[in-house]
């Protein structure tokens, strides 16, 4: 579908960096950054290490009227703001994926991956009835840059939605493949589907929406590494984080974002 927040990043530094070996206090300053707002489909703005995208990628299936637009607000060391809001109208199928991207370290394989520091913190200010989830969201490939095999999600937010799955119950509830899962001070289950492109997993927490998680996403690969779901010998070729919308209108705010791939 664990927050370091700001004022760790505006705590100071100590570095030795001077000639004359004497301390010298540093902070986190704002970076100047792009705060164009971008409404297109495929539009896209630069932000560090990062991309932030408005992919719209399904909006074909939305009703005339609908719309969306996203937009960095800030940004501090390797830690990024933005906003997405958005009005889409009818239909019951997933229309976009306002998301940020990891342009750094990735195309590595698995197995020479060590973690991935995370923290999010956002939050979700609905206009009536919103479907849409918020999580981060990994490909897979055998190749890197190759066209992706594997789909990983992790949920932080289910908001009247759900996973893919192969199975469902008789009320249209995904079935999950594990239950009960412990990861990083959460308990999750694990849903598993097919999207006519990649397989998906899906982790999705069983208990409140997380709006403030600060930990390590590594550890969902490496679970499904080990329990023969995944081979290590992929490579991760996409590391993104964002908010799938099915319908309704609403304003999603990413407060502070960052993820580094060791």
């Amino acid at each position: 579908m664990f927050f370091l927040s700001f004022v760790l990043l505006l705590v100071p530094l100590v570095s030795s960096t001077s000639r004359h070996h004497t301390n010298r206090m540093r902070k986190a300053h704002a970076r100047s950054v792009d705060t164009t707002v971008i409404s297109g489909k495929w539009d896209s703005v630069p932000a560090g290490q990062y991309s932030l995208f408005n992919d719209l990628w399904n909006e074909q299936n939305a009703e005339w009227g609908s719309w969306q637009t996203s937009q960095i607000t800030s940004m501090s060391g390797n830690t990024v703001a933005w906003t997405t809001t958005y009005n889409w109208i009818g239909g019951s199928q997933v229309k976009s994926f306002a998301d940020i991207q990891l342009n750094a370290g990735i195309n590595q394989q698995l197995s020479a991956i060590s973690s991935m520091p995370t923290a999010w913190q956002w939050s979700l200010s609905p206009n009536g009835s919103v479907s849409c989830d918020v999580a981060y969201d990994l490909f897979t490939s055998y190749n890197p840059g190759g066209s992706a095999v594997n789909e990983i999600m992790i949920w932080l937010a289910n908001v009247n939605s759900g996973p893919i799955s192969y199975n469902y119950n008789a009320t249209g509830q995904a079935i999950p493949i594990a239950t009960n899962i412990q990861l990083e001070g959460y308990t999750w289950n694990l849903y598993s589907g097919f999207n006519s492109v990649n397989k998906v997993y899906s982790f999705l927490p069983t208990g409140d929406e997380i709006e403030s998680f600060n930990g390590d996403i590594y550890p969902f690969i490496s679970y499904l590494v080990d329990n023969g779901s995944i081979d290590s010998s992929q490579y991760l070729i996409t590391a993104q984080a964002g908010t799938e919308v099915l319908s309704g209108a609403g304003q999603f705010d990413t407060e502070a974002y960052s993820l580094a791939i060791n």
